[in-house]
């Protein structure tokens, strides 16, 4: 996997076309997580896999990667859905059928709302979109 590159690409589109909350990116500090329960953003990067898909030309093999990106959002507890629903629209909106930064992204799973979605103070809107990464090694 080409991790480096792939949470590079999303971090830096979010960044680039997302404000609505605080993003908390890969293994970063749970400092970044709102201590006055304002929404925040979590990506993750839950399964891939990688693979050969091209050879016999020395360093410029195709490697491709296939995974998902896991967005979570997380929204108080006890407000509703509504606007979460709509950022969460937005979200799959910025993600769906694109091409940026070598990564090609496909259509986005809908968030699974049942009982597992509220804990504490936070209700968690999670969904995946699943991608690929190329590399020519």
């Amino acid at each position: 996997m080409s991790l480096s590159a792939i949470s590079a690409a999303v971090e830096a589109r979010l960044a680039a076309q997302w404000n609505r909350c605080p993003v908390r990116g890969l293994n970063e500090a749970s400092g970044n997580t709102p201590l006055d329960s304002k929404p925040y953003l979590e990506i993750q990067f839950p399964v891939s896999t990688s693979e050969q898909i091209s050879t016999g030309t020395p360093g410029r093999n195709v490697w491709r990667t296939e995974g998902a990106i896991r967005f979570v959002l997380n929204i108080r507890t006890g407000k509703g859905v509504k606007d979460g629903a709509a950022w969460v629209d937005e979200l799959a909106a910025l993600f769906r059928g694109k091409v940026f930064d070598g990564v090609r992204t496909f259509a986005p799973s809908m968030p699974t709302l049942d009982d597992r979605n509220a804990d504490g103070k936070w209700f968690s809107l999670s969904f995946a979109v699943p991608f690929e990464f190329d590399l020519f090694a």
